[in-house]
């Protein structure tokens, strides 16, 4: 799912990465997304309507 995955923090359970190296990665994009740059969903074309993966509330 790499064309859908913004940040992948897998790395981090392999221990190709740590939690401090990847929360550092997770700043810089989260002002890059901030400052302008599209999120693969943006980029992709999704977010006109919120995606819910589950109900909320009481399902019959």
């Amino acid at each position: 799912m790499k064309d859908d995955i913004d940040i992948d923090c897998g790395t981090i359970s392999t221990g190709e990465s740590t939690i401090e190296q990847k929360g550092e990665e997770i700043l810089d994009y989260l002002l890059e997304v901030a400052s302008g740059r599209k999120s693969k969903s943006e980029e992709l074309g999704y977010g006109g309507v919120e995606f819910v993966p589950w109900q909320i509330g009481a399902v019959m």
